[in-house]
This record gives C-alpha cells, structure tokens and sequence, in this order.
C-alpha cells in the first residue's frame, strides 16, 4: 500500500527568502568590491598585488572563523549565527569606510568577513531543514543565487556611490544592507523540527565531504580570479572604462544567479549532484581557455568571452553545497558546510593574490591560462563520487 508525502510547509520558502537577504548582504562585500577596486586602489596608493589582497581581505578572515561557525549553528541554530554575524560585521565594515592606511582597511575587511562568515553555514543549513531532498537542489540553487545577486547589487551601487558621494559611502552603505539582513534572519528564520537521525554522522571524518571541499576549491580559484579582476583587467588592459566593465560585471553576475538556479533544478531532475558538478568543471576550463586566446582581440570579443567565462565560474556552487549536504546529512550540514566553506575562503584568499602576482611578474595571459587549468584538477579529484 502506497502512501504520499507529508506536504512540506509553505513557511520553507519564508525561511529560504530570509536566507536569500542575508547571503546577498554578506556577498556584496565581497563581490561587490572588485567594481570599486579601480577606486580603492586610486586612494590608497596600491600596487596591483596590494589591491588583490584587499580583495582577498575578506576572505582572510573568514578562514579561521567558517568550521567555527558551522559547529555553532549545529549547537544553537541558524537565526541566531546570521543575525549576531551580520549585525558585528556592519560594524567592521564601518570602520573600512573610515579606514587611513592600507593595513587597516585590509584588517576591518578581514574583520567584516570573519564575523558575517557564519551566514554561509546558517542559511544552508536552513535549506536542509525545511525542503525536502527532490527540492534541495532548486532550493540550495536559489540561495546561492544570493551570492551573485549581492555582487550584481554591489557592481552597480557602489561605483555609483563612491563616484556622487564617497568611497566611504559605499563601505557604510554595505553595513547598512548587513544590517537590514540581520533584521529580516532575526524576525522570520525559525527551527523547523526534524527526525533526521544523522546526528551520529561525523563529516570532519568523511573521505567524501573531504574531496568534495578540495575539488571545489579548484574551481573556487577561477571564479574568484575572474570576478576579483574582472574590471581591473577591462580598465587597465584594455582600455574600457570602468562605467562600462562594471556594467558587465553587474550582467556577469545575473547570469550567474540564473545559472545556479537553473543547474540546481536540473540535478534534482536526475537526482545527482557531483556529475553535473563536474560538467560544469569542463565548461569553466573550456570558456576561460578561449578567453585566453581571445585576451587581445577587439573589446566586442573579449567582454562577451570574459562574461561567458565568468558565469560559467559562478554556475557551479548550488550544486557543490548541496553535494556537501546531502552527504553529511541534516544534523551535521552546519559543520559540514563550514568545512567546505573553509576551503573556499582559502582558494578566495590565494586566489585573487596569486592571480595579481602572475600578472606583475608575467602578464595577463598566462595568469588566465593557470585559471583555466585550475577547474580540470578539480574535475579530476571530484572523479571518485561521480554517481552511476
């Protein structure tokens, strides 16, 4: 005798909004920034490695603090890791805006994105909570939606604010959205109770978990050398003006978020994750290796390869979250998540680094060619969990 599920209730997609906000408020920081890095750099005197670690600031600070977080939101829950993260990071962000020197504009960044890190974990974990395993992917695809929809927002408010009112307008206006964020997790994430007895899963111990963290981080490098350099690279290169590039990144970034959605709903469809994962891998390395071809042709040939590029590096998280997940079950994707989310802010942090150094010591080129290399390995180390 058959029976059909117990609807799932309408308040998951209440929750799943509220985790939306808060992962476009804590994004925008950190995607944001790139479209104002010609400013920054401008202000504060910096070098081109200079601004890379900037860019890579808030990930520093995030390293140490992810695993942490995600054991918290598995001890206490996720309304209160978003609302206390994002409500201190605004602070920190403030004081980047009244920032003086590099070194303490890097340090209230590293702050910012330290504190704010938990929302990663919290929101996912959220996810997991309230949609059912045939809507996870979709649910999962729309929440890392958020991350390019924040970074969409912060390419076209901030150059707008730092060019008619400041640069330290934009960094209070990035605090600001943080703490709109932490207001809405506050009054509408709740616990949706569960049975899940996966409690007894320990994913820091878990071969999978594990290889799914260093297969992302492969691919985490590209996207963040693409986005972090994107209008550097437009401006500078090649002669087109920052209004313009930022533009592109702000469509770069949409295209992203459609992506991610569209790559979730698909792997619910065929009920695999790490095989669409690792197909997206291969159109990473493929878009960026013609980008790299195309690096000095006519600007109406490599911003629409750069914008390619670019989405297809933004596609693929929903998919590598809810792989990751999924694998360590509900009672302990906190921690799991905090884990992978550990990786990626270390693959964010010496990406943007290692990417601005090639290109002093070398040149643009082959600083796209190692990005284009980068997902194959990934590709390669995600081999083993390829669903049959």
């Amino acid at each position: 005798m058959s029976s059909t599920p117990a609807p799932r209730p309408r308040y998951r997609w209440t929750v799943l909004s509220a985790g939306v906000v808060a992962q476009a408020a804590y994004a925008a920081a950190g995607l944001g920034l790139p479209a104002i890095a010609p400013a920054i750099r401008s202000d504060f005197e910096l070098t081109l490695t200079q601004t890379g670690i900037v860019l890579a600031a808030s990930f520093l600070g995030s390293v140490p603090t992810l695993l942490l977080w995600g054991l918290v939101a598995d001890r206490v829950g996720e309304r209160i890791v978003i609302t206390v993260g994002l409500a201190t990071s605004a602070v920190a962000l403030v004081w980047a805006g009244y920032a003086s020197s590099f070194a303490m504009l890097v340090t209230a960044l590293a702050v910012a994105g330290g504190l704010a890190a938990g929302v990663n974990s919290a929101s996912g974990r959220a996810v997991m909570a309230w949609f059912a395993a045939e809507e996870r992917g979709l649910a999962l695809g729309i929440r890392q939606m958020a991350v390019p929809l924040g970074g969409a927002i912060g390419a076209v408010a901030l150059p707008l604010l730092e060019h008619h009112v400041s640069l330290r307008a934009a960094f209070i206006a990035l605090a600001g959205g943080c703490v709109v964020a932490a207001c809405v997790a506050f009054a509408l994430i709740r616990v949706e109770p569960t049975d899940d007895a996966s409690i007894s899963a320990r994913p820091l111990r878990d071969r999978r978990v594990w290889l799914i963290c260093v297969g992302s981080t492969f691919f985490v490098t590209t996207q963040l050398s693409l986005l972090g350099f994107f209008v550097l690279f437009l401006h500078d290169h090649r002669g087109v003006s920052t209004a313009v590039a930022a533009a592109a990144l702000a469509v770069t970034q949409v295209l992203g978020g459609v992506s991610r959605i569209a790559l979730g709903r698909w792997s619910d469809r065929i009920r695999m994750r790490i095989v669409p994962l690792r197909r997206v891998g291969l159109g990473i390395a493929v878009s960026v290796a013609v980008l790299t071809v195309l690096l000095d042709a006519s600007p109406w040939l490599v911003v629409p390869a750069l914008v390619v590029a670019a989405t297809f590096g933004l596609s693929w998280n929903g998919l590598s979250f809810a792989a990751t997940a999924e694998t360590a079950g509900r009672a302990r994707s906190g921690t799991a998540i905090g884990l992978q989310q550990t990786f990626l802010a270390a693959g964010g942090l010496v990406a943007p680094i290692a990417f601005a150094a090639i290109v002093h010591h070398s040149s643009w080129r082959l600083a796209f060619a190692f990005a284009a290399a980068s997902p194959l390995v990934g590709y390669a180390v995600l081999r083993p969990l390829a669903e049959r």
